[in-house]
């Protein structure tokens, strides 16, 4: 089933990566330095500790920092790297805390595969100093959904959604409020319907891609805001009129759009953003990339997040990537 707002940040079931990779953040903090008054008293490193060459401790800090650096409440100590049974996985045991609550200190364990491109949990996530690259090589080149903001590429919203869900419904005032804070980003939707659960996601597709195709994509998004303010209608035996009445209010003919959206080239639109999803290894929507980040736009939008640390999180990574 679709997610009930998990980000698409590949999140594991121990706890402390989960709250750390997905949501919060973690100041970026070199290890074994003396501890000032007030702040977390981690254990002691010691160098028996450190037994397999790679990744470094610098590896990991920038991995960390990258992934974690813009709140500034957060600290941490690389307590261990070691080598396993495993040749070239090492495991990696970090020392987190808060600077706001420095008694409560946790530990995030993960593994690193030999080629240092991933780290293991209980899920395959992407590790070093630039763990997003691929991601956004990918996106950059292949995300070619109807788009709104900035004309360039320099920064990139992508968003995959399933107009039958509703958690992608819940997300798309967010998406409007970040479109006006961020007119230097470009935004893309991608089509992403989860036909297994949702029997009319693949043809609100379908009608979606031909609305783009003959009026543009402003007119896309009138249709998108139209379909997701009467989700309730996309059954069987409603959908053609919810769909039907959504292009008319883009201001196409409702049914040259029904016409289109049976066409093998409105199905081939459908199926590239598909495979783009599965490429990227989707399989939950909302799923929203920014510079090919996951961030977390769901847990906003079910109250888990404010707003304002999502734009923490887009302004930190809009530094590191000019």
């Amino acid at each position: 089933m679709s997610s009930a707002f998990r980000s698409a940040s590949r999140r594991v079931s121990a706890v402390i990566l989960a709250a750390t990779l997905s949501t919060a953040t973690f100041a970026f903090a070199q290890d074994a330095q003396p501890q000032a008054a007030g702040e977390p008293q981690f254990p002691p490193v010691v160098a028996a500790n450190f037994t397999a060459t790679s990744p470094t401790k610098a590896e990991v800090n920038a991995f960390l920092n990258v992934s974690w650096g813009y709140d500034k409440d957060r600290v941490w100590s690389i307590y261990a790297i070691q080598k396993t049974q495993a040749p070239g996985i090492s495991r990696v045991i970090v020392q987190v805390a808060q600077k706001s609550n420095p008694k409560e200190i946790s530990t995030l364990s993960f593994f690193v595969t030999p080629d240092g491109k991933h780290l293991i949990t209980n899920d395959i996530m992407p590790f070093g100093a630039h763990p997003y690259a691929e991601n956004r090589r990918i996106l950059t080149e292949r995300a070619a959904g109807p788009s709104r903001g900035a004309n360039t590429k320099t920064h990139e919203i992508v968003e995959f959604a399933d107009f039958q869900c509703p958690h992608c419904k819940a997300i798309q005032p967010i998406m409007e409020h970040l479109v006006q804070d961020y007119p230097q980003v470009h935004f893309v939707y991608e089509n992403y319907p989860l036909t297994s659960i949702h029997s009319e996601a693949e043809k609100a597709a379908l009608y979606s891609v031909c609305v783009a195709k003959q009026n543009g994509d402003a007119a896309f998004y009138k249709f998108a805001d139209a379909v997701f303010e009467n989700q309730t209608g996309l059954t069987p035996e409603s959908s053609d009129a919810t769909l039907g009445d959504a292009a008319t209010k883009a201001g196409l003919d409702s049914a040259k759009i029904g016409s289109c959206a049976y066409t093998a080239e409105a199905k081939a639109s459908v199926q590239a953003s598909v495979t783009l999803a599965h490429d990227l290894q989707i399989d939950e929507t909302p799923t929203v990339y920014l510079d090919g980040r996951p961030i977390p736009v769901g847990e906003v939008a079910n109250g888990q997040l404010p707003y304002d640390k999502l734009k923490a999180i887009i302004d930190f990574q809009i530094q590191l990537e000019p």
